[in-house]
């Protein structure tokens, strides 16, 4: 009974031994090493060269519009295809307004579900609520232009618009009749979807908070305001700004929602009840009517200073979120 059992081991060896030489052979074949890489180096470059292909277009279908109205293009207000005159003030103006506007109603919301969910919520309420903040980045835009056509622009011509008109007219930020689209409904659709972008950055960069931080904080005899404050949110500021600066682009980019509801009039108005343009909403709404060379070039230098401004701004917010959630300049505020 005995004398087997070193034979079958020896087979048992033996058969490993044959099934991992074809692995062993495999893994240091220089040659499938050699295509791996490139097939890799291949992925890389691809983006880098669409990227490239992008700026190239963009650069040389506005050369037209470029030569023929310089700088002086961004800070005309004119708008007249019939004519051949062009200025993109008010597609700048209405895309910042709206931006910041968008920002000024999102980031104290946004900021505060994040700490909510992070240092306060009970663990059986932070992976709902997680969830269902991080949904709202998912829903197509058209579904919000959708659903501000039929619910938002009613509630602000009806009660909204009135109630800011009748306490705040004064500023001379809400005057004018209260037709419900205008810039302030396209800031408060842009506010809702620039939530889950900024309140996920936020979390994430507080939870890189060490959490020594926090205990060190409290055994001091600071409150739980006191500590938040103190111990988290002053460590994670630089992120937070930059989850607030990458909001900023996803507001100066989105397109549909805000075309289907800030009203597209090529005009600069004070007030937030009148309506706007964008940079996006003029490409995507005249784009297919340009007819002659110098109104197609125009469209195309928007969306060239579109595509720029977004770059910058991603790469700063991208920046300012890696000096906390992976480098130390951010942390040095303990």
């Amino acid at each position: 009974m005995t004398g087997p059992q070193p034979i079958a081991k020896k087979e048992v060896a033996t058969t490993s031994e044959t099934q991992a030489e074809p692995l062993l052979k495999a893994g240091n074949s220089h040659i499938a090493d050699g295509i791996f890489h490139f097939a890799m180096l291949a992925c890389g470059l691809c983006v880098l060269a669409l990227v490239g292909v992008i700026i190239y277009e963009l650069i040389s279908g506005s050369k037209l519009s470029w030569h023929a109205f310089g700088l002086k293009f961004f800070f005309q207000s004119e708008w007249d295809p019939v004519n051949e005159q062009f200025g993109a003030l008010p597609f700048v103006y209405g895309t910042l307004v709206s931006s910041l506007l968008a920002l000024l109603l999102a980031v104290p919301l946004a900021v505060g579900v994040a700490v909510f969910i992070t240092e306060m919520a009970p663990r059986w309420l932070k992976g709902p609520l997680a969830f269902t903040t991080e949904l709202l980045a998912a829903i197509p835009s058209v579904i919000y232009g959708l659903w501000a056509i039929f619910v938002l622009v009613p509630l602000l011509r009806q009660y909204g618009e009135p109630f800011c008109a009748r306490y705040f007219g004064w500023t001379g930020l809400f005057e004018g009749p209260p037709y419900g689209i205008g810039m302030l409904a396209a800031g408060i659709i842009l506010a809702i979807m620039v939530v889950p972008i900024v309140s996920s950055i936020t979390r994430e960069v507080m939870t890189a908070v060490p959490q020594q931080q926090r205990e060190a904080v409290l055994a001091l005899g600071a409150t739980r305001w006191e500590m938040i404050r103190t111990g988290v949110l002053r460590n994670a500021r630089a992120g937070i700004l930059g989850g607030v600066i990458l909001g900023l682009g996803r507001a100066l980019g989105e397109t549909m929602a805000v075309t289907m509801v800030i009203g597209n009039r090529p005009e600069i108005a004070k007030s937030l009840f009148a309506p706007g343009y964008t940079m996006a909403s003029v490409i995507a709404n005249e784009f297919s009517e340009a007819t002659g060379n110098t109104y197609l070039s125009a469209l195309i230098e928007i969306g060239l200073a579109l595509f720029i401004v977004t770059i910058i701004v991603n790469i700063l917010a991208q920046f300012l979120v890696w000096t906390v959630t992976r480098g130390t300049p951010a942390r040095s505020h303990a």
